[in-house]
């Protein structure tokens, strides 16, 4: 359940959001103490945030200032301003969308399921590539089977990575090492052989057998 903080000082309006998201399957909190905001976003580390311009103490954008300093959460900012000067403030600001009040629910429900689609499904398609229940991260650069992790080192990660995003695809061995050794030194092919073999074993220990495949004479393939 995606988890919503709502920086709004107007109570009747920050309860009523706080409500109708809840009623749309969201954790849902408004602030308590606006000088405690960021203690507040930290203790709760929302996935997104609904932020008012004009707060008690600090403005919304000094807020989303802040909070940009140690987080790319999603920031939507809501405001009784519609001029393009707010807009622009608001994105300038590091705030991701901008919605003026007063507004329908359902027209702020479409915007804060699109900016958490944009913002969580891009990333876990570039930090997780899987197939077959083989998962590979590239942010810790493991693999993963059936609850077993194996930690690689970069160049076994760079070999299964590139299979990895090009399933049913044959990779060439100078492809590999283009990507593995990026430079105009030579590289003895044997050093690429060494490695394979060594990210092979890897996968075998969590139980991966055969899954990266020699093509003779034209290179590797998951399939």
């Amino acid at each position: 359940m995606k988890k919503i903080f709502i920086i709004e000082d107007e109570l009747a309006i920050a309860t009523e959001l706080e409500e109708q998201l809840k009623n749309w399957g969201y954790d849902a909190r408004k602030v308590e103490d606006f000088e405690r905001v960021i203690e507040e976003f930290k203790d709760y580390n929302p996935d997104l945030v609904l932020m008012d311009i004009k707060l008690p103490f600090l403005n919304g954008f000094i807020w989303c200032e802040r909070i940009r300093e140690f987080s790319k959460t999603p920031i939507i900012f809501l405001t009784s301003a519609s001029d393009s000067l707010n807009l622009i403030t608001a994105i300038n600001h590091g705030g991701d969308d901008f919605i003026s009040k007063p507004f329908e629910i359902q027209v702020l429900i479409a915007k804060i399921k699109a900016l958490l689609r944009r913002t969580y499904e891009f990333e876990l398609s570039n930090s997780i590539l899987e197939y077959k229940g083989v998962i590979l991260d590239t942010d810790n650069m493991t693999v993963k089977y059936e609850e077993k992790v194996e930690s690689l080192t970069k160049n076994e990660f760079l070999i299964l990575e590139i299979l990895m995003e090009n399933i049913n695809k044959v990779i060439s061995r100078n492809r590999i090492m283009d990507k593995l050794w990026n430079t105009d030194s030579f590289i003895d092919d044997n050093t690429l052989t060494v490695n394979i073999n060594r990210l092979r074993k890897k996968l075998e220990l969590i139980g991966i057998q055969d899954l990266i495949k020699t093509k003779k004479g034209m290179g590797y393939i998951i399939q």
